[in-house]
């Protein structure tokens, strides 16, 4: 539910209706709405200098993808790699003596690690672009939370994965 809600917001934005109701697709920055009414064309180094922090936000967020994919798939290849019984083929390690980390507690606090890591880089990505969209509304949106989720979908069913031990 709360992914189809976090699509539907995403794509629902893609689309943008200006001050006088005309719909248009989102282009460049090119306009400043001083009062709401009227808008004021930027000078080039204002859009542009607008532009950079934008796509700069974006390389910090896919930086954080990048490092919560790397967090999950390493605990999830940890848990399953010391799960597998190297010498037989077996799938299943003889009871040992419980130890406070072993491979399900190590993958599992990796994973979890990766999806709080995405998650608070989400956060302060959606904070700084709002910051961003308020003196500048006619920004064009960014594709890059269908990403951030389908990293997070995934990475929330290796999570149940290791959880249920399957």
């Amino acid at each position: 539910m709360l992914l189809c809600v976090v699509l539907s917001r995403l794509f629902g934005r893609l689309i943008h209706v200006n001050h006088v109701g005309n719909v248009s697709k989102k282009g460049p920055i090119n306009m400043e709405y001083s009062d709401g009414n009227a808008p004021i064309p930027l000078d080039t180094t204002t859009r542009l200098a607008i532009e950079r922090t934008r796509v700069a936000y974006e390389r910090t967020v896919m930086a954080a993808i990048r490092t919560a994919t790397s967090l999950i798939t390493f605990g999830f290849s940890a848990y399953k790699f010391f799960q597998m019984d190297l010498f037989d083929g077996r799938n299943a390690r003889p009871e040992s003596k419980p130890t406070s980390l072993g491979p399900k507690e190590f993958g599992l606090t990796l994973i979890a690690l990766g999806l709080l890591a995405l998650m608070l880089a989400w956060l302060e990505y959606h904070r700084d672009i709002k910051t961003l969209r308020k003196e500048y509304p006619m920004m064009p949106r960014s594709n890059i939370g269908i990403i951030a989720c389908l990293v997070a979908v995934v990475g929330a069913g290796l999570l149940v994965i290791v959880l249920l031990n399957v």
